[in-house]
């Protein structure tokens, strides 16, 4: 250990991941370890560090666990409220949630079945899962310090309070426990596992008590014999999901939570006869959610049945991690981990509330909606005078119009698809559905369109991770109606985000089309920042009719004129405009790139970048999750500036521009910089050619770039730092999740990116 301190005490700079590996290995370190695995653990360390430090690669999942620190420091903000904060905490849960089910689900599909994985940072498996799960729990030590220290003391100034068994009064108790009798009892099942009963299937991210008991001699024909518990059994005890977290009391001046593991845990007993309970922890599990779907070209009902049977099991996938109370017995631990195959890092111990995404339930309580900061109302586009128009078609003919969500509310989307549905001059509607919302008004407007004898076709992926089951469900609802439903294209995902409207006006046959960065979800329009273009531009429009073609049929054009389009050349594209600006910069030409997306993690592309660094243009990424460029490395990226924004919304607008020697390119759409966009999703970018829409771009980059209260800047190390408060440097706060409400023409008209630009002239 003390090596260890001395090698990193030399270090002229110690990334954060490095303090977060550093501090778990001396907490692990503290338990007990023979010599020679302390040693063991101190080498990997030191190996995975210098790796780490060397790669000019950020790691993929390193960089997710950033993100989710990024999410933390919201909760960590003393000028937020108590509930914004428990909604970070929330989410921070189901993020890691996410991280186990996913990214140390795939890993696990490398270790288990010996198959080799380099990862960014040139880390080979085993030891970069050590890594990962280092930096896991240095985080989640964080997350519950941070809860028990600074949050929850603050509960009963603001009315509230979650309160064990001890805090109730008599009356309350009477309650919970004819809550329990009623309702809750009659709902369990204990799940025994001994030499007559197999190991239960638990279901992942449930709450369940596993309960050791001992049985008395007089019943020895079933006593289990153990060399480290004699006369001992393990049992289990799920907690129904459609049971409320919390039960909830009024008392005078405060709000109590009762959580109802605690009135399980108080009324356990009533489950064991005859038997002493020895211990009861509370636990819950993560497995294993990365699956592929084999596909089979030539059957739908094949594709639907293979997404059903691969839902079921991820439900019982290879546990990834096991949370528990710190009180747990030792002995059941042990038994669970040699069934599950974990290693002693894949256990995270609790001394606070399990799973904080039961939050939730506070945050939504009625007593509290007051408290919550009220976003602004939506305001209508640049350029329209309401959020709701007579006539949507005349509306588009006018020009094309940016929207940029939730500044501007998807009211015009759904309206095109209202009308349409409704319109008898109306021939087509096309659409790409990647996740809607329930009770979603896009497939109602669907359902009607094909009801009032319209071609309706939807491409619905059922493949979106966690939303399978909905969305066969609402496909199959538009099949039966009459709509012409596509389940996705073999071998990839559909990801793009496309809706074209074809109406006949008498003399000539119109399209009208919106192309966007978000999904078609008129409740995630409210929370995320999206753009989406309305545009009737004939090129364009065009272009997405040979694109619907080529999904729906067998159609290859040779080119568009303005789309981009994964997988046959969005990766080739973008790399050639990178080359551009570096060529540009080689001959003294103006050069700059600035780019906005939720992750960046294609290698071809980020060399390109890298070169073009090296090349002079001047590069400002906007990257609110996954990176894995190093910024500001001297020789290979002095020229890169990154930056993530995390704050009230979340940010998934993509747009890319290039300087282009004067003469702006600006793209929107939905793919980010990933190999998964380029190699395994049907995507695409679209062109903002108009002059004030392209305008409207440019303006949301440079606000994006000015941010003083949402905004991290990621250092070459990997770690970010937040960016100084204004209040520290008698400067202005400008926030642009409360800015952008209030945009106004003069804003758009002087935004610039680089000083090269020329002013923009509108007719």
């Amino acid at each position: 250990m003390q090596g260890l301190k001395r090698k990193y005490r030399k270090r002229s700079e110690m990334g954060s991941l490095v303090e977060n590996l550093f501090s778990f290995l001396g907490n692990f370190m503290n338990a007990k370890q023979t010599p020679e695995e302390k040693r063991r653990l101190e080498k990997v360390i030191n190996r995975s560090y210098d790796v780490i430090e060397k790669s000019d690669y950020i790691s993929r999942d390193l960089s997710w666990l950033k993100f989710d620190e990024r999410v933390l420091d919201q909760a960590r903000d003393t000028h937020r409220n108590i509930f914004d904060r428990l909604k970070f905490l929330a989410i921070t849960a189901s993020n890691l949630d996410e991280f186990f089910t996913i990214r140390i689900g795939s890993l696990y599909n490398y270790i288990d079945f010996g198959k080799e994985r380099w990862d960014y940072s040139g880390l080979r498996e085993i030891p970069f899962k050590k890594t990962l799960m280092a930096a896991s729990q240095a985080f989640e030590q964080e997350k519950q310090r941070l809860y028990a220290e600074e949050v929850e003391p603050l509960f009963a100034e603001n009315g509230f309070r979650i309160v064990k068994i001890g805090d109730l009064y008599a009356e309350e108790l009477e309650l919970v426990t004819d809550y329990f009798n009623r309702t809750i009892y009659p709902m369990l099942t204990p799940m025994v596992f001994d030499q007559t009963h197999t190991f239960p299937s638990l279901l992942a991210k449930t709450l369940i008590f596993g309960v050791v008991t001992r049985v008395a001699r007089d019943h020895a024909d079933f006593i289990t014999s153990d060399r480290k518990g004699e006369n001992q059994k393990i049992s289990f005890v799920q907690i129904p999901q459609n049971l409320k977290r919390f039960f909830v009391f009024d008392r005078e001046d405060e709000v109590i939570f009762f959580p109802i593991e605690e009135i399980i845990r108080h009324e356990i007993w009533k489950l064991y006869k005859n038997v002493e309970i020895e211990s009861t922890a509370l636990f819950r599990i993560t497995r294993n959610g990365d699956f592929d779907v084999v596909e089979h070209e030539d059957s739908e009902t094949d594709f639907i049945d293979e997404i059903k049977k691969k839902i079921k099991d991820r439900r019982l996938g290879r546990v990834t991690r096991v949370e528990i109370e710190d009180n747990c017995s030792e002995w059941m631990l042990e038994m669970m981990m040699k069934r599950w195959k974990l290693e002693k890092d894949s256990v995270f111990k609790s001394r606070n509330l399990l799973d904080f995404t039961a939050f939730w339930q506070i945050i939504k309580h009625p007593d509290f909606k007051s408290r919550l900061e009220p976003s602004p109302a939506p305001v209508p586009p640049m350029g329209l005078i309401s959020l709701k128009q007579d006539d949507i078609f005349e509306t588009m003919k006018k020009g094309d119009i940016l929207l940029h969500h939730p500044y501007n509310n998807f009211e015009l989307v759904l309206q095109l698809l209202e009308q349409a549905a409704e319109d008898p001059q109306v021939l087509a509607i096309k659409i790409t559905l990647y996740r809607i919302s329930k009770n979603s008004r896009i497939a109602e407007a669907l359902l009607h369109a094909a009801e009032n004898g319209k071609h309706v076709s939807v491409l619905f992926e059922v493949k979106a991770r966690f939303d399978e089951e909905n969305n066969i469900r609402e496909a199959l609802r538009l099949q039966n109606a009459g709509c012409f439903v596509i389940y996705g294209i073999p071998g990839l995902k559909t990801h793009t985000k496309l809706l074209q409207v074809i109406r006949n006006e008498g003399n000539r046959v119109m399209s009208y089309a919106h192309l966007s960065s978000g999904n078609y979800n008129e409740d995630t329009a409210k929370l995320y920042t999206d753009i989406g273009l309305l545009t009737t531009d004939e090129v364009l429009t065009r272009d997405i009719s040979e694109f619907f073609n080529v999904i729906t049929g067998h159609s290859q054009p040779h080119h568009y004129k303005h789309l981009i389009t994964a997988p046959r050349e969005m990766r080739n594209k973008l790399v050639e405009m990178i080359r551009q600006e570096a060529k540009n910069a080689v001959a003294g030409l103006p050069s700059g790139i600035c780019i906005k997306i939720n992750s960046l993690q294609d290698k071809i592309t980020i060399d390109e970048l890298y070169k073009a660094s090296q090349a002079g243009v001047p590069i400002n990424l906007i990257v609110r999750g996954i990176c894995c460029i190093r910024p500001q490395r001297k020789g290979l990226s002095d020229n890169i500036r990154v930056r993530s924004i995390i704050g009230e919304f979340l940010e998934h607008t993509r747009i890319y521009y290039f300087h282009n020697n004067g003469n702006p390119k600006v793209y929107g759409g939905s793919a980010d910089v990933m190999v998964r966009s380029f190699d395994r999703r049907i995507e695409s970018l679209f062109e903002i050619v108009g002059t004030k829409v392209k305008q409207q771009a440019i303006h949301i980059l440079k606000w994006n770039l000015m941010d003083n209260v949402n905004a991290y800047e990621m250092q070459q190390d990997g770690s970010y730092k937040r960016c100084e408060s204004p209040e520290s440097h008698g400067k202005e706060a400008f926030n642009i999740h409360k800015t952008f409400f209030h945009v106004t023409w003069d804003d758009i008209k002087d935004a610039k990116l680089f000083e090269t630009e020329t002013a923009v002239e509108y007719v």
